[in-house]
């Protein structure tokens, strides 16, 4: 299970002695990677009842200025992860190739559920 607890660790290598165990409200999840594909969409419910809408799979991105839903050819370039490009994995930050032209992601879309994009060039 991930926690977003603070981590067992001291800054010298030390362990902290445990207080308590792992708590519901310090619960995190695996990441999505976003792949390259027909548009699939899966909906958490997240802590407070608060819902986020999980991109899993995509084709088509929001392209600025503009505002145009155009599609998405391949994944050129991604500074989260060199391997990510062989896969066609989007992540905020990656560079993709779209019919509009080159384009980078600015948003989270395993979190935001869309991907935007601001046009580099043509």
């Amino acid at each position: 299970m991930i926690s977003h607890a603070r981590s067992r660790r001291k800054p010298t290598g030390g362990l902290y002695k445990r207080l308590r165990k792992k708590k519901k409200h310090e619960l995190g999840r695996d990441p999505v990677p976003v792949r390259l594909g027909e548009t699939r969409r899966k909906v958490v419910r997240t802590r407070g009842g608060n819902v986020k809408v999980r991109l899993l799979q995509t084709n088509e991105a929001v392209v600025f200025p503009g505002g145009k839903v155009v599609k998405i050819l391949s994944v050129k370039e991604n500074p989260a992860n060199p391997h990510y490009v062989r896969m066609n994995i989007i992540t905020k930050g990656a560079i993709i190739e779209t019919e509009a032209g080159l384009a980078r992601v600015v948003s989270r879309p395993g979190q935001d559920g869309v991907v935007n994009a601001v046009l580099i060039s043509r």
